[in-house]
């Protein structure tokens, strides 16, 4: 029994995982590295073509110079038998197509998708990269549903060069009114395309001319809605300047606007919370505060204290105009410290009694 076909000594040729434009895909077996890869195969009619040749190999090297969490990882690329191929990550082979053909989309899955898309595109067009043809077939899912841009097969970058004059290129319905006049491509006509991408992932159909999104998912709320519209205009002018611009104005919608009566406000002014530095400092001031009072009431305190324990010296000077009140054991003994004195002996007033003969004699006579 013949085994499976080996492309470039390495990589062996398994099941048909789908097919495309240009390529089918299919699962494949890194023998070398001994993992689970894709391997897309050109077709053998288109590779005898120079020019969908030249596309082939802008999507490998175009897709092998991004390296982004969003973008499906290109491995390896060569040639089998005059066939070119790629060496992909190998995912589940479902696309948001699948998603959508099951029905609408919720609209946080829808704002998941968005933000993934638009953060690959952003890192794309930085690496001056346009992919030209995004599409919900475009857009693969890992087996934990998260979405990977593929298929860089019409991707335009600076060595691919410019589009021949006059050769449209992309899917109808999700190119731009400049794309389908023949103008060159730009960021804006791929913003263009991931606004039909959440326009049907939201419908379940591509938008047509007077479509009201309100009207048709009321519950997409009006930011997302405006969101849409925008990057939908007809002038490329009204539209996002860049992926990083609708990303943020994407940003806006994650608070739950769509049950509110009024639109939210200013983002600047949205988040109620004090930030934790002032909170911090009025409590440090509260506890300086109540530490400085603590301290004026311990001064208050030793200044009393030592106030009371200063005052028996002028309370000792005072003490001859309050005998009178004094016990009489007190007096007794302030009495025995007066009359040692002389002169009170022999005062005026005991002269006189004295003399009068009323009083006692004094005491100089006895002796």
């Amino acid at each position: 029994m013949q085994g499976p076909e080996v492309l470039g000594g390495r990589y062996e040729l398994r099941g048909l995982l789908g097919r495309g434009g240009m390529a089918e895909v299919h699962e494949g077996w890194d023998t070398r590295l001994g993992r689970a890869v894709a391997i897309k195969l050109m077709y053998p009619a288109l590779a005898a073509q120079p020019e969908s040749r030249r596309r082939f190999e802008v999507e490998a090297r175009a897709a092998a110079r991004l390296s982004h969490p969003h973008i499906v990882a290109v491995h390896d690329s060569g040639e089998h038998d005059g066939t070119p191929y790629i060496v992909m990550e190998r995912l589940s082979g479902r696309t948001v197509a699948d998603t959508i053909a099951a029905g609408p989309m919720t609209v946080p899955q829808i704002r998941a998708l968005l933000d993934a898309v638009l953060s690959a595109l952003s890192a794309a067009h930085a690496a001056g990269i346009l992919h030209r043809d995004i599409k919900p077939a475009n857009i693969l899912l890992t087996d934990n549903g998260v979405p990977k841009v593929a298929d860089f097969g019409i991707a335009k970058s600076h060595e691919s060069g410019h589009t021949m004059t006059g050769l449209v290129i992309g899917t109808l319905g999700y190119l731009s009114p400049e794309r389908l006049a023949g103008r060159p491509a730009t960021i804006a006509d791929d913003l263009y395309a991931v606004g039909v991408l959440a326009f049907e992932a939201l419908v379940g159909r591509v938008p047509a001319p007077h479509d009201d999104l309100a009207a048709l998912r009321p519950d997409a709320g009006p930011v997302l809605a405006s969101i849409v519209q925008r990057a939908t205009a007809p002038d490329p002018r009204a539209r996002f300047t860049d992926a990083e611009q609708m990303r943020a104005a994407l940003g806006a919608v994650r608070p739950q606007t769509l049950f509110l009566q009024s639109p939210l406000p200013d983002p600047a002014t949205a988040h109620v919370p004090v930030p934790t530095p002032r909170s911090r400092r009025r409590t440090l001031i509260g506890v300086a505060g109540a530490l400085l009072a603590v301290l004026v009431l311990v001064l208050a305190f030793v200044v009393d204290t030592a106030s009371r324990s200063g005052t028996p010296t002028p309370v000792m000077t005072t003490t001859p105009t309050t005998t009178a009140s004094l016990p009489p054991t007190t007096t007794a003994t302030t009495v025995e410290q007066q009359q040692p004195s002389p002169t009170r002996g022999r005062g005026n007033g005991e002269n006189k009694k004295g003399e009068n003969g009323k009083g006692p004699k004094p005491k100089g006579d006895r002796e």
